[in-house]
């Protein structure tokens, strides 16, 4: 088994650590999103002094439409704290998911800008979120992250259970040994050391963000969701329907709540706003709240709480604004288990969670994946041989055939164990089958006999 893992780490790492180190790359500079959004947009995103009472969101609203009356109105989010504004989003059909957001100063009304976002999110943290996801190359480089994400724990696994049996191989070697690099070593071993002691403290950093990664991924994403229909583990649906109307339910982004997700509607009166606030406050949702129009008359309005900082407020409502009450309501309290791993990985995995602490503490891990990527090629590349006779461009690769000598219980065991997983995970599946053609043509070739 130690063979196999050996062999496995080593072309992993070779070949799958580019995607890796693009990954880390970009998700650093992701990390300090929130910081370039202030530098860049702090005239729209802040307001110059605070006062003691907003006005009225109606007279907010009204000012945004006047400098911007293109498109419908779509939603609009309250201020988080007491020094950020209002948003009025609007949709426009040549923005597509795309919106324009306008920026309100809640306590003299006045417009501090606009800009073109996507579910709430600055022009500059969408170029970098998109970055990361798929380095702007759309659908096709969504496969480089799912691919690192992939790898990633297969890689980091991998690379504990090897450290950690050597450290049990050698009875001289202590805890110390295992979480420190040998500052005696020199060479290779040296390089090995701070390579293996800083994998096993990223270790769970990094096993988190794979899965995390994996949820919203294309194809283990589908899979993820599969799992969740099975289990009924999503999120409760917010009904939206007034009663005695046809059904209805929270779009598909709603987990986008309080990010401006809203359609529009050109028949939203601004005075309702106010009104629908009002009620929701009352219904207990305090904080950034986005209030969403209804589309037609047979639907409430939205009204969804976004506190991404921990404890988590994700409470929604559904009102009946000429009544004045609530009619649905979904509590982040009766979300299922999984529903709540699940949005509150992904918000951790987005540096949201903990505010500037999620932020270094992912800073850090990206900054300690780089540097364990850069020590596995250092090792690759002092491996080499050297020797006149035995020149070669770089290291040596692990001895073939580890995987003929598996005793028969592990193949039984593991063959099985190796398919699901490649079904839940598509493209580890299918680059580690091509890894697997790879080597037994490459065995054959070496073992055809020659002339």
């Amino acid at each position: 088994m130690r063979a196999l893992l050996v062999r496995l780490h080593f072309y992993a790492g070779v070949f799958v650590a580019p995607f890796l180190l693009v990954a880390a790359l970009t998700g650093l500079a992701y990390t300090l999103a929130p910081q370039l959004d202030q530098l860049v947009y702090g005239d729209q995103l802040s307001v110059a002094k605070a006062g003691n009472e907003p006005r009225p969101l109606a007279e907010q609203i009204a000012a945004a439409r006047k400098a911007h009356p293109e498109g419908t109105l779509s939603s609009v989010i309250t201020p988080p704290g007491p020094e950020d504004t209002t948003r009025v989003v609007l949709s426009l059909p040549e923005l597509g998911e795309n919106q324009r957001t306008v920026f309100v100063d809640p306590y003299t009304a006045e417009v501090k800008g606009a800009l073109t976002t996507w579910y709430g999110s600055t022009p500059l943290t969408t170029l970098l979120d998109d970055l990361h996801r798929n380095l702007h190359l759309g659908e096709t480089g969504r496969l480089y992250s799912e691919l690192a994400a992939s790898w990633l724990w297969v890689i980091v696994a991998g690379g504990l259970v090897l450290w950690l049996g050597r450290a049990r191989g050698q009875r001289a070697r202590s805890a110390r040994g295992v979480l420190l690099p040998d500052r005696s070593a020199r060479g290779v071993r040296r390089t090995r050391s701070r390579h293996a002691a800083a994998g096993v403290w990223l270790a769970v950093g990094l096993l988190a963000l794979s899965a995390t990664g994996l949820t919203w991924s294309h194809y283990a994403g589908a899979r993820f969701g599969e799992l969740l229909d099975a289990a009924k583990g999503h999120a409760p649906e917010l009904v939206t329907a007034l009663p005695g109307g046809a059904e209805a339910a929270a779009g598909e982004h709603a987990e986008h709540a309080g990010h401006g997700t809203g359609h529009g509607t050109a028949s939203a009166d601004p005075a309702d706003f106010d009104a629908v606030l009002t009620v929701a406050r009352e219904a207990g949702l305090g904080g950034r709240v986005e209030l969403t129009p209804p589309a037609d008359t047979t639907s409430a309005w939205t009204a969804a709480q976004d506190d991404d900082l921990w404890p988590v407020h994700y409470d929604q409502v559904a009102v009946d604004a000429a009544k004045g009450e609530v009619t649905s309501e979904s509590r982040w309290a009766d979300y299922p288990v999984p529903a709540k791993v699940s949005k509150l990985g992904v918000q951790g995995h987005m540096g949201l969670l903990f505010g500037i602490v999620n932020q270094i503490l992912l800073a850090l891990i990206a900054v300690g994946l780089i540097s364990v990527i850069v020590w596995g090629y250092r090792m690759w590349w002092q491996r080499r041989p050297t020797r006149g006779d035995r020149m070669a461009a770089f290291g040596r690769a692990p001895v073939r055939g580890a995987w003929r000598q598996l005793p028969v219980p592990v193949l039984i065991i593991g063959v099985p164990a190796v398919a699901a997983l490649g079904w839940a995970l598509p493209l580890l599946g299918i680059t580690l089958l091509a890894f697997l053609f790879y080597d037994v043509a490459f065995g054959l070739y070496l073992r055809r006999p020659t002339d």
